[in-house]
């Protein structure tokens, strides 16, 4: 594998091969990085903040978490949303890291047209560049069902191939991310997609690893695209003896994370202190214990 030049010289297209997520040399690739916060309610969508987790926090994966629920995203404010995770992944790009186009929204399946044409959108501006990967469903609830979550991830990616676009593709499943090993049995036939696993570590312990395991066994190809140190309500104590369990499992199995998240918002599985700065460059002290944590994790 090589040693030299950015995360995307050494690794470029990622795709999925016998259960693991590969580089074009064929051997498995850890990312690890942040996710932002929901983008409509951030002030950190922009490249000096990408640039900032990258050049000092050794991040290889960064992720534009584009709200689409809720007062002023997607559903409302379209052409706002849309750029900011525009900026977040040109600045990846040129920075040469990897980058997660994040449709996050619980009720995905409610809002099929608008996803279909937001990624037909995204895959004619990013098909094959090697940096963008796709996040099509970021966690369907505990209503939901395999079944119907599977249906609208098959029309999604049918856009993005449609546009002759071969970036890996990331799937959630139901129960928030967690459904795994359900996804497993009855998995997409695209080859190069992934299936999101989501953890907070004061709330997801064992239990959850046993599915993710199962899954694993399946040869599912996981990728963590949201992980919390915290209670799954986003507050809480930390548990950084949990996390580090979690992490772990992730080495070992060589499956990519990012952290929930790069955001200020007064709560304990934020990375950053209230108003700390939108243009990045942090000191510690501008990081929460939170965020010291997992700026170390990055880095190792």
């Amino acid at each position: 594998m090589p040693t030299e030049g950015t995360p995307v010289e050494r690794h470029g297209r990622l795709r999925v091969m016998n259960g693991n997520i590969v580089g074009e040399h064929g051997s498995p690739v850890q990312l690890k990085g942040m996710s932002l916060f929901w983008s409509q309610w951030s002030n950190y969508y922009n490249g000096n903040v990408v640039n900032s987790i990258a050049d000092n926090w050794d991040a290889t994966v960064v992720r534009a978490a584009m709200g689409i629920e809720g007062e002023d995203g997607y559903l409302q404010d379209a052409g706002a949303q849309k750029a900011k995770a525009k900026t977040i992944a040109d600045a990846a790009i040129a920075k040469g890291i990897y980058v997660i186009l994040d449709w996050h929204d619980h009720n995905a399946h409610q809002h099929l047209d608008q996803s279909r044409n937001y990624f037909r959108e995204v895959a004619q501006a990013y098909k094959n560049v090697p940096n963008v990967i796709f996040e099509v469903f970021n966690e369907p609830l505990n209503t939901n069902t395999w079944p119907a979550v599977k249906s609208y991830a098959e029309a999604v990616i049918s856009e993005i191939r449609g546009q002759g676009a071969n970036n890996l593709i990331i799937v959630g499943s139901p129960n928030w991310s967690q459904d795994v090993d359900i996804a497993a049995d009855n998995p997409l036939s695209d080859q190069n997609v992934a299936y999101t696993l989501h953890f907070y570590a004061n709330t997801h312990k064992a239990s959850l690893r046993e599915k993710a395991q199962k899954a694993i066994n399946k040869k599912l190809a996981l990728f963590v695209t949201e992980w919390g140190t915290c209670s799954a309500d986003g507050n809480g104590q930390l548990n950084l003896g949990e996390s580090q369990t979690w992490l772990d499992f992730l080495d070992a199995h060589n499956i990519s994370w990012a952290n929930w998240s790069l955001g200020d918002k007064a709560e304990a599985c934020s990375a950053l202190r209230p108003n700390a700065n939108p243009m990045g460059n942090w000191s510690d002290n501008d990081l929460t214990e939170s965020g010291k944590w997992v700026k170390g994790k990055i880095a190792e």
